[in-house]
C-alpha cells in the first residue's frame, strides 16, 4: 500500500528542482541537508517513482521528476497568489479581469477593445501578454478570463473554447512625412520607391498583406519584420519604412507616432476576437466587452 501523499513533501522536491540541488534548497529553506533529502525520499515513496537521478556533481530530474515538477509548479504559483487574493478580498471591492493578450494584436486596438470597461469603478485589470496557444492554455486553466486576439481560437477537441468576434477593421498604409509625400505620388504604384516594415508570418493579417502584394504585381522591398505591433510602429515612426495598421486606431496612432496616412490598403480587413471558455458568458465585464456582438 503506497505512503499517504504530504504537500510538504512535494514543496521540499519542487525548491530542490528549482534550486537545482538538495544543499541550495536546504540553504534557501534553512534546513538541514538530510532532513530535506529524506523529505524528498518520502515523496519519491508514495509516488513510487524516482523523481532526481545524479548528474555529474549534481541532480537532474528523472521522466517522473518533469511530470511532478509541472504539477508542482501549477500547484504552488497558485499558492503563492493565495495571500494577494485573500487581501483583495478584506481590502477595498474590486472588479477583477484578467485579460490574456494575443502578441499579435496591435496594442492600439487592444486600448480600443477594452475601452468599454476601463472606467470601470475599482477595477483592477491585469494584462498577460503572449501567443495564442500558450494564453489558450492559461484560459483552459481558469487563469485568464478571456483572451483578446487577431484570429479565432482553433479547434481542439480536448478544451471547449468560444471566439466571440469583436469587430473588423480596414488597413492603411502609414509612414513619416517623408515617406509618405515619396509614397503618395502615383499610389500603391509609388509603393515600389519606399521600404516596408511588416508584421510577422505568426500574424493572421501578414498572409492578407502577402496576398494585397501579389495581386498588385508588387514586390516590396521588405528591410523589417516585427513580432511586436508598437515595435513596427515605433521603427516606422523613425523612418524606416511604411508600414501598415488598422484604421480603427487611426486617431490614436497619428496622436502617439509622428506619421502620416499614406492610402489604403484595399481588401484587407483585420478582425479581432474575444475567447472564452464559456458560451453563455457570466463575468460581467467580459459581458461589456462582448456587448457590440450580442
Amino acid at each position: 500500500m503506497s505512503t499517504p501523499f504530504n504537500y510538504k513533501h512535494l514543496y521540499y522536491f519542487w525548491v530542490v528542482a528549482k534550486e537545482g540541488g538538495i544543499s541550495r534548497a536546504a540553504e534557501k529553506l534553512d534546513m538541514a541537508v538530510q532532513t530535506v533529502s529524506a523529505q524528498v525520499r518520502e515523496l519519491e515513496r508514495s509516488l513510487g517513482y524516482a523523481l532526481l537521478k545524479p548528474a555529474g556533481r549534481g541532480l537532474a530530474l528523472t521522466d517522473a521528476g518533469m511530470a511532478a515538477m509541472q504539477e508542482a509548479d501549477q500547484i504552488f504559483q497558485l499558492g503563492e497568489n493565495l495571500r494577494a487574493r485573500v487581501r483583495d478580498a478584506v481590502s477595498t471591492p474590486t472588479v477583477r479581469l484578467v485579460v490574456g493578450i494575443c502578441d499579435s494584436l496591435p496594442k492600439l486596438v487592444v486600448r480600443r477593445l477594452l475601452q468599454p470597461i476601463i472606467r470601470e469603478p475599482n477595477l483592477r485589470l491585469l494584462c498577460e501578454e503572449g501567443n495564442l496557444d500558450d494564453l489558450l492554455g492559461d484560459l483552459a486553466l481558469h487563469r485568464l478570463d478571456v483572451v483578446l486576439s487577431d484570429r479565432p481560437a482553433p479547434a481542439n477537441p480536448n478544451i471547449k473554447l468560444y471566439s466571440h468576434s469583436l469587430g473588423t477593421s480596414t488597413m492603411a498604409w502609414y509612414g513619416t512625412p517623408a515617406m509618405a509625400k515619396t509614397a503618395s505620388q502615383e499610389f500603391p504604384k509609388s509603393l515600389v520607391n519606399v521600404p516596408f516594415l511588416l508584421p510577422t508570418a505568426h500574424t493572421a493579417v501578414r498572409a492578407r498583406l502577402d496576398l494585397w502584394f501579389e495581386q498588385r504585381g508588387m514586390r516590396p522591398r521588405i528591410v523589417g519584420e516585427f513580432a511586436d505591433s508598437a515595435l513596427l510602429k515605433t521603427f516606422g515612426a523613425g523612418g524606416m519604412g511604411v508600414f501598415p495598421a488598422a484604421e480603427w486606431a487611426h486617431d490614436d496612432l497619428l496622436a502617439h507616432y509622428a506619421v502620416q496616412r499614406i492610402g489604403p490598403c484595399d481588401g484587407v480587413i483585420e478582425h479581432f476576437f474575444a475567447i472564452g471558455t464559456e458560451k453563455k458568458v457570466h463575468h460581467p465585464l467580459v459581458q461589456r466587452l462582448l456587448q457590440p456582438a450580442l
